[in-house]
């Protein structure tokens, strides 16, 4: 799919198989959690990245950029998840996670996203009582 920018996501999206990354125009920036960590990995204007599967990753994607992204077709038992992290630095734990088949991204993540915001129950991060913000 190809993918422009700017977005505001907040949600570290995992599949469990492999994404490529190609920016054409502009950079972005990957931000992951590898093994507990939080990383950010920058992809230039004409670099690619393989991302394995499994991995928490949020995609930032800055104005008039451009990039394609290229996912394996679900296996039918699969489950993609979209993950919130505490916004309070300090503390990081998962605060909520929504699993699902994916049979068309377009389409399935947005009404989950949009429960996450509507519901600050599902914001308020039950280890230090923080509540992640709307966007």
């Amino acid at each position: 799919m190809v993918v422009g920018g700017p977005n505001a996501r907040t949600d570290y999206h995992i599949n469990e198989t492999e994404e490529w990354f190609y920016q054409h125009k502009g950079d972005m920036l990957l931000k992951v959690v590898d093994e507990g960590e939080f990383k950010d990995i920058p992809i230039k204007e004409g670099e690619m990245f393989l991302l394995p599967g499994n991995i928490p990753h949020n995609p930032v994607r800055f104005a008039n950029t451009v990039g394609l992204v290229v996912e394996r077709k679900r296996p039918p038992a699969s489950l993609d998840r979209l993950r919130w992290y505490c916004a309070d630095s300090a503390c990081r734990a998962i605060v909520h996670e929504r699993a699902f088949h994916c049979t068309n991204l377009g389409t399935q993540l947005k009404p989950v996203i949009e429960e996450y915001y509507a519901n600050e129950d599902l914001r308020t991060c039950k280890i230090c009582g923080a509540v992640n913000p709307t966007a």
